[in-house]
């Protein structure tokens, strides 16, 4: 997808344009470094227990909401947020290129192999942590409320396609004569150079200055964390949040227990992020219109029922040997989901969130959520001891219990 597939659209002026390509990159280098199927296959190679396994995703999710707090009581003051955002975008770049070379030179000694990979991931999930918040408030200065939901939904769509071309090129350098390890090296070294991309990109927008505010400091910012949680509006989506977050100990485990239980063929993770990246495109469509008309609450309780499928699927699928192409409805499912989260989440934050406070919104929100992204921990160790069904089991209840919350959120947000 090319640049003039934008300009085609000439409502969008040259900030939105910027905004969107760097979608795209950051969606290819997620098809080549997703965390749940690329990282977690890549680990299980190696021979990591499940709690390791967990804990991948649980850094990618978790290290990028924990420091937002401390990241907002830093930016709240600052006119301009988008030096923090390079500044980390550089750490990142350099975190995944890292994670490249351990793997091409260090497969041969998995524990130290796995040791390194982790330390590099979590450096580059802090670093996330402090570019997503300004990300966020850079994005809401660029793009109106009212576009929002086309900002979003044109920048997934196309970037969702794109993600699906890396899908393609993950299936095929699995499944061709290059050896482990420098099969995921090559995985991992196109995934840092899309993102890179996607960095440089976004640093080009220009950015209007925020009106002076005064610097609070971090005590401040954790002080301020009662207030913010008086807002009924913000208690109603924290918990919603927070039961997603919980649901999401199935993620990592749905690949690996393709792998190790039902014995399915390494070159079968390409097809799953095909899987993941080709559900978006379309369901961001419909998710789009769904914003537009029915508004970002409607979208986080549809998501939680496919959210909530996955897992009943996966466990159906395996119980019955329906096979690997049928075990792809997993991932259908839960890029869906993930595509309608990413859209309603994001919406209804910066919709209920005072312009005047927006940053400590977010920053509470993503460290609050942040703790218990680290669930798939927890659903590793269960998994060692009683194997994945009831691991998938819980995340099906902690759905059902979003859903059920879903009805105390903002209706007009």
């Amino acid at each position: 997808m090319s640049r003039g597939a934008i300009k085609g659209q000439d409502s969008w002026d040259r900030n939105e344009r910027l905004g969107i390509l760097n979608g795209w990159g950051v969606f290819i280098g997620d098809g080549f470094l997703n965390v749940t199927v690329v990282v977690s296959g890549f680990a299980s190679r190696l021979g990591a227990p499940n709690w390791v396994i967990g804990l991948l995703p649980a850094i990618a999710g978790g290290g990028w909401m924990l420091p937002q707090l401390l990241v907002a009581a830093r930016v709240r003051s600052l006119p301009h947020k988008l030096p923090v955002y390079r500044s980390a975008a550089t750490v990142r770049t350099l975190t995944y290129l890292a994670m490249a070379l351990i793997a091409a030179f260090l497969a041969d000694q998995p524990a130290l192999c796995l040791t390194l990979f982790v330390l590099a991931m979590l450096i580059n999930s802090l670093a996330s942590g402090v570019a997503g918040l300004p990300f966020l408030e850079v994005v809401s200065k660029i793009v109106s409320s009212e576009r929002r939901p086309r900002f979003f939904g044109t920048r997934n769509l196309y970037g969702g396609l794109l993600a699906f071309g890396a899908g393609l090129l993950v299936r095929w350098i699995l499944g061709s004569d290059l050896q482990f390890p420098l099969n995921y090296a090559l995985i991992f070294g196109l995934g840092a150079a899309a993102y890179t991309y996607g960095y440089w990109i976004f640093g080009r927008v220009d950015e209007p200055p925020d009106p002076p505010q005064e610097a609070q400091g971090y005590r401040a910012e954790f002080r301020a964390i009662p207030e913010t949680l008086r807002d009924p509006h913000f208690r109603a989506f924290l918990s919603v949040r927070l039961l997603l977050a919980g649901a999401s100990m199935s993620d990592p485990f749905f690949a690996v227990y393709a792998l190790r239980v039902l014995d399915f063929p390494p070159a079968i993770l390409g097809a799953f992020v095909m899987a993941l990246t080709g559900a978006a495109p379309l369901s961001n469509i419909v998710w789009q219109r769904v914003a537009e008309r029915k508004g970002s609450r409607r979208i986080i309780r549809y998501a939680s029922v496919f959210y909530g499928l996955a897992p009943l699927y996966a466990a159906v699928v395996g119980v019955l040997g329906l096979g690997k192409w049928a075990y792809l409805g997993v991932f259908l499912l839960t890029s869906v989901a993930a595509q309608g989260f990413n859209l309603g989440h994001t919406n209804h934050l910066l919709n209920i969130a005072p312009p005047n406070a927006r940053s400590r919104y977010i920053g509470t929100l993503n460290t609050l959520v942040g703790a218990a992204l680290f669930t798939p921990v927890l659903g590793g160790l269960i998994a060692d001891r009683f194997g994945y069904l009831p691991v998938f089991a819980i995340s099906l209840l902690l759905c059902a219990g979003a859903w059920w919350q879903c009805g105390k959120l903002r209706r007009d947000a």
